[in-house]
């Protein structure tokens, strides 16, 4: 499903980011896990095409990434990823069903209640699914966002630092949530994170 080679990106005036070869089947899991610093969310925007790499090829399924205009890895990126952000992407002035029924508009105009409803219930925001995002809780939001970048059922999903500043309790639901999603979608999950607890939901792991 997600494939590179001799990896690479320079930041101008820094120094050149090497990532090593990654290889993860269709429907894995891969975990991608390093101290701040080494270049872990770098690799993430890479992955999803948000960054251009300096050399090497990025191949998700049969496309190579690095041959698509960025008006081509738009569209890829909106029918075939999901993203879930260390910082939050919501539109402000929307509820939570809102901007749900937003993300699954792109770029297919998809609208799929149903869907909507129990990924709501499942994620344990149906009871507000009629508010705006401004009055939800910090860990309503990180639902939120989780659900944002699974509504579409993605081939993929990035999940960028999902468990920084959550207690021992939430890290593990939230990690689980992720996996649970993952496997109902039957994507691929891609986690990059410095947290060390995540290790242990994981076999399969790349150290940066």
């Amino acid at each position: 499903m997600v494939k590179t080679k001799n990896l690479a990106f320079a930041y101008e005036g820094g120094q050149k980011l090497f990532f090593p070869d990654l290889e993860l089947p269709a429907g894995e899991h891969l975990l991608i896990i390093g101290p701040s610093g080494v270049g872990k969310t770098t690799l993430l925007h890479l992955l999803s095409g948000l960054l251009p790499p300096s050399q090497g090829a990025i191949h998700v399924g049969e496309t190579a990434l690095t041959a698509l205009t960025r008006k081509e890895l738009d569209m890829f990126r909106g029918a075939h990823m999901g993203i879930v952000f260390q910082q939050y992407h919501f539109i402000k002035s929307l509820t939570v069903s809102e901007n749900m029924k937003l993300r699954q508009s792109y770029p297919q105009n998809a609208d799929d209640k149903q869907r909507r409803n129990l990924l709501s219930e499942r994620l344990g925001l149906a009871d507000c699914s009629s508010k705006k995002v401004t009055e939800l809780s910090q860990g309503q939001k990180q639902r939120l966002s989780i659900a944002l970048g699974l509504i579409h059922k993605p081939q993929i999903v990035f999940a960028d630092e999902p468990t920084s500043n959550l207690d021992d309790e939430n890290c593990d639901r939230v990690v689980q949530l992720l996996k649970d999603e993952a496997e109902i979608c039957k994507s691929s999950l891609v986690i990059i994170t410095h947290d060390q607890r995540v290790k242990s939901h994981f076999q399969n792991q790349v150290v940066l």
